[in-house]
C-alpha cells in the first residue's frame, strides 16, 4: 500500500512538473507574440508618422541634379511625350530623353502643324495637306498618306490615327494604322449629321468619339457619337454603340482617359462618360461662367475659370474619373500648363511654379533659375526635368 501511495505521489509530481513546463512554454509564446505585435505596431506608427511628415513637408527650393546642354531652333516647340521631350517645327521633329540622348529624328515639310498625342505616341499632321507622321518614345512608327486634305487628327496609344478629311461635298472620318493602311472610313454631310468639331481615339484604338456640330432650325446643336470598331460594334449600324444630343452646346474638346472614361467640354458644361465598350453618360456639370482652359491627366480633369477671389486671378476645379468633383483651388500665376500626377498637381509658366496636393497643401511655390519651356515629372518623388532653350535640367526639390 505504501508503494502505491508513493507511486501516485510521484506520478502527480511528474504531471505537475509537465503542467508547469507547458505553462511556461505557453507564457513564453504569448510573450513573444506580444513582442512581435508591439514591434509591428511601433513600425506601423513610425511609417505613418514618416508618411504624414513626408506628405506635409513643404519645399522651398531645388537642386540641379544633372544638366545637359542643347541647341534649339528659335521657331521649334518643345512638348512632353510621356517622360521624354519632343521638339517639333515646320521642318521636322525629334525626340530625346532626359540625358539629351536622341531617340529619333523625323524630317518633313509642313506649313501648318497639327499635333495629337496619346500616352507615348504622337501624330504630326499637315493641316490642309495629305501627310501624317506617327512616332512613339521608342522610335518612328510610320507615315500615313491621305488622298484628301486633312482638317483634324487623333491618335491612339497603339499608333492608329483617325483623320477628318475634306472632300468636295462631304467630310470623311478615316482611321488608319501607323503604316498607312485604311482600317475604317465613313462620310458625314453637314446638312445631315453635322461637322466633326472634335474627335478622340481610345488608347487601344477600338473606340472613336466624335462631337458633331450642326444648326437645326436656327438652333446650335451637338451630337456626340461613340464608335466601337471591336467585336461589340460589329453587329450595330455604322459601329455606333451610343450617342447623345445637346442643344445650345458647342463641344470643342473630347478626350479619353484610360480605357473606360471619356470627357467632353462644352462652352457651359463638363460631360463625363463611363464604359470601355458602350460609353454612357455618368455626370453632367453645368456652369454659368466661361471655361478658360482645360487640362487632364490619367485620373483627373482640370477646368480653369476666372476667379471670384480678389486676391487670385484664377480658380481651378478638379474632377476625377469617378465623375466626382475633388475640390477647387485658387491661384494667381499666368499658367502655361497644368500637370496632374498621382498625389498632386503642378501649375507653371516660364518662370514660376506652384505644386499642391489634392487636399490643398501647397508643397512648393517658387521661381525657376532659367525660363522653362516644359516641365516633366520624373520617376523619383519631387524630381522633375526642366526643358529650357539651352539645357535639359533634372532637379530635386528641397
Amino acid at each position: 500500500m505504501a508503494d502505491i501511495k508513493s507511486f501516485l505521489k510521484e506520478r502527480e509530481k511528474r504531471e505537475q512538473n509537465r503542467t508547469d513546463y507547458r505553462t511556461k512554454i505557453l507564457l513564453h509564446k504569448v510573450t513573444a507574440a506580444y513582442r512581435v505585435i508591439l514591434i509591428c505596431l511601433v513600425l506601423v506608427a513610425v511609417f505613418v508618422l514618416l508618411t504624414v511628415l513626408y506628405r506635409r513637408h513643404v519645399y522651398t527650393g531645388y537642386d540641379i541634379i544633372s544638366s545637359v546642354e542643347r541647341e534649339k531652333d528659335s521657331e521649334a516647340i518643345d512638348t512632353a511625350l510621356q517622360n521624354m521631350v519632343m521638339t517639333y517645327s515646320k521642318d521636322g521633329a525629334r525626340c530625346a530623353d532626359a540625358k539629351g540622348n536622341l531617340i529619333w529624328n523625323q524630317t518633313y515639310e509642313i506649313q501648318d502643324v497639327k499635333l495629337a498625342k496619346n500616352g507615348s505616341v504622337s501624330a504630326i499632321g499637315n493641316y490642309n495637306g495629305r501627310d501624317i507622321y506617327v512616332q512613339s518614345t521608342e522610335g518612328i512608327l510610320g507615315t500615313i498618306n491621305t488622298n484628301m486634305p486633312i482638317r483634324d487628327i487623333a491618335v491612339a496609344a497603339n499608333g492608329n490615327v483617325t483623320a477628318v478629311l475634306a472632300d468636295t461635298d462631304v467630310t470623311w472620318i478615316n482611321t488608319y494604322d501607323a503604316s498607312g493602311n485604311l482600317l475604317a472610313d465613313g462620310q458625314t454631310h453637314m446638312d445631315l449629321s453635322g461637322y466633326p468639331g472634335a474627335i478622340a481615339l481610345s488608347p487601344n484604338g477600338e473606340m472613336l468619339a466624335v462631337a458633331y456640330v450642326y444648326v437645326d432650325a436656327g438652333t446650335l446643336k451637338t451630337n456626340i457619337a461613340f464608335y466601337n470598331f471591336g467585336p461589340v460594334g460589329e453587329n450595330v449600324s455604322d459601329h455606333i454603340v451610343s450617342a447623345y444630343s445637346y442643344t445650345d452646346v458647342l463641344v470643342p474638346e473630347i478626350c479619353f482617359m484610360g480605357g473606360d472614361t471619356v470627357f467632353a467640354v462644352g462652352d457651359d458644361s463638363l460631360l463625363i462618360y463611363k464604359g470601355s465598350q458602350i460609353p454612357e453618360l455618368e455626370a453632367r456639370y453645368l456652369f454659368d461662367e466661361e471655361i478658360l482652359s482645360v487640362f487632364y491627366g490619367e485620373k483627373y480633369i482640370g477646368l480653369v475659370f476666372a476667379s471670384d477671389d480678389p486676391e487670385n486671378r484664377y480658380r481651378l476645379e478638379v474632377y476625377n474619373t469617378a465623375a466626382q468633383m475633388v475640390d477647387s483651388f485658387y491661384f494667381d500665376i499666368d499658367y502655361m500648363d497644368i500637370i496632374f500626377t498621382e498625389d498632386n498637381f503642378i501649375i507653371y509658366n516660364e518662370t514660376q511654379c506652384v505644386i499642391r496636393t489634392y487636399d490643398g497643401l501647397e508643397k512648393f511655390n517658387g521661381s525657376f533659375q532659367e525660363p522653362v519651356n516644359v516641365l516633366i515629372p520624373m520617376d523619383a518623388a519631387y524630381r522633375y526635368l526642366l526643358v529650357t532653350d539651352y539645357s535639359f535640367d533634372v532637379i530635386q526639390l528641397r
